[in-house]
C-alpha cells in the first residue's frame, strides 16, 4: 500500500459506503482478485466526522477497476439492488469466487451472493448470455434451469440448452 499520490480516480468510480469496515473489506475483496490491490488509506483528522486516526476512505483495485470504500457509520446499507457481477470463463472460476466471496455470507438463487460485509455478487459464466439470449426452446430450458439453482454450474446449463424438451 503505497502513501504516495495516485492517479485521479476515473470519469465513473463505484464508491461504497461501509458502517467501520471499509479497510478490511477492501483488503479482503483484493485477496480474491488477481490484479487487484489497496492502493490508498485516508484517516479521519481532527475535524472528524469519524474518530480522529480511524479510517474514512480506502482507495483500492480489482482486476484493474477503482473503488472507493468509506467508513460512514450505520446510516446506510448494500442491498441487492446494486450487485457486482463476475464474469467467469471455467467452471473453476466460478466455484473460486462463489466460495471465496461467500465466506460468512450467504448464497442466493441465480448465482448471486451476498458476502459477509452485505456487498452482492452475481457469479456468472460467460457462456449464459450467449445461451438465454437466442431466440429459441433450449434459451427458455437455461432459464428454467438458472432460476433452480444456486451456484450457476456451466454443464447443467448447456445440458439444460441442449435437451430434448
Amino acid at each position: 500500500m503505497s502513501t504516495d499520490p495516485i492517479e485521479p480516480l476515473g470519469r465513473i468510480t463505484p464508491f461504497l459506503w461501509f458502517d467501520s469496515r471499509a479497510e478490511e473489506a477492501a483488503h479482503f475483496y483484493a485477496s480474491i482478485f488477481p490484479d487487484s490491490r489497496v492502493d490508498r488509506v485516508i484517516r479521519y483528522g481532527k475535524a472528524g466526522p469519524g474518530p480522529e486516526g480511524s479510517v474514512m476512505t480506502v482507495d483500492f483495485r480489482l482486476q484493474g477497476q477503482r473503488f472507493v470504500a468509506l467508513n460512514g457509520g450505520p446510516i446506510y446499507s448494500f442491498t441487492p439492488a446494486v450487485s457486482f457481477v463476475v464474469n467467469c470463463q471455467t467452471q473453476e472460476e466460478i466455484d473460486k469466487y462463489w466460495d471465496e466471496l461467500a465466506v460468512g455470507g450467504s448464497h442466493q438463487p441465480c448465482g448471486w451472493l451476498t458476502d459477509k460485509y452485505g456487498l452482492s455478487w452475481q457469479i456468472v459464466p460467460t457462456i449464459l448470455a450467449d445461451l438465454m439470449a437466442r431466440d429459441d426452446e433450449g434459451a427458455a430450458r437455461t432459464t428454467e434451469a438458472m432460476l433452480r439453482m444456486g451456484k450457476l454450474m456451466i454443464a447443467d446449463l448447456r445440458q439444460a440448452y441442449e435437451s430434448a424438451g
